[in-house]
């Protein structure tokens, strides 16, 4: 016996979804143009809409600020998941941290207000609810994916940059804590240099994203997959010479 099909959404449900997504559209633009100053009204006004009618899809602004930082995490997870999961070999862990470190890359370049958004400066008055915890830690463990493969397998090589056990227990405690969230193994030796790494990869594409390579380096490309190889040396990730 066949499954039922779920029912089609109805016309009311498709138009609202459609006018939810086209308020997001537009505010992205606003926030590409207008930096941090959102406003519900603005948005409104550029929709054409009267400022009451945007407030039954969203209350405020710092609930649709939530659902495109939200729809930011998702699409870059995706793109970056993708990569992953493109890879020929699941044991060529070196080319994997490639193909999801250069995604980063390509994913901002191409949306530079979402990233902006989700890893530029905090917007004032702007507190991020805890729904968007789980989509940002889902990045950061797409990107580490690989890494807490070839520590499992045994394939990660000893690094220098690994510094010794901590004696501080709190600090310990957060380190397990952040291990089982990205997916690492609990008493994870590389969970510390690979947190390290991640913020050296977004710091990396920050600068080009935000101008800072302007009048310094114009062979970009060349130059944050350096980037990569040489964290990747100090995670571990690559053979010694």
């Amino acid at each position: 016996m066949s499954a039922e099909k779920a029912p089609a959404p109805s016309i009311r449900a498709r138009v609202r979804a459609e006018m939810t997504e086209e308020i997001k559209r537009v505010a992205l633009k606003h926030l590409a143009q207008d930096g941090s100053a959102l406003s519900l009204r603005a948005v409104a006004r550029d929709m054409g809409m009267v400022s009451s009618a945007i407030y039954r899809y969203f209350p405020s602004r710092d609930e649709l600020l939530t659902a495109l930082i939200i729809d930011g995490y998702t699409s870059l997870g995706d793109a970056m998941e993708d990569a992953d999961g493109n890879a020929e070999r699941r044991d060529a862990h070196l080319a994997r941290w490639f193909a999801v470190g250069h995604t980063i890359r390509k994913w901002a370049l191409a949306h530079p207000a979402e990233y902006a958004l989700i890893y530029g400066s905090p917007i004032p008055g702007y507190h991020a609810p805890m729904d968007t915890v789980p989509p940002a830690a889902r990045t950061l463990a797409a990107l580490g994916r690989c890494v807490a493969d070839a520590e499992a397998a045994g394939k990660l090589r000893d690094s220098d940059a690994t510094p010794p056990p901590t004696e501080n227990a709190e600090y310990a405690a957060e380190l397990r804590s952040a291990a089982v969230v990205l997916g690492f193994a609990e008493d994870s030796r590389a969970i510390e240099p690979f947190l390290s790494a991640a913020t050296h990869v977004y710091g990396a594409v920050n600068f080009e994203v935000f101008g800072r390579l302007n009048n310094a380096i114009d062979q970009r490309s060349e130059w944050f997959d350096r980037q990569l190889r040489q964290l990747a040396t100090m995670i571990g990730l690559t053979p010694r010479p």
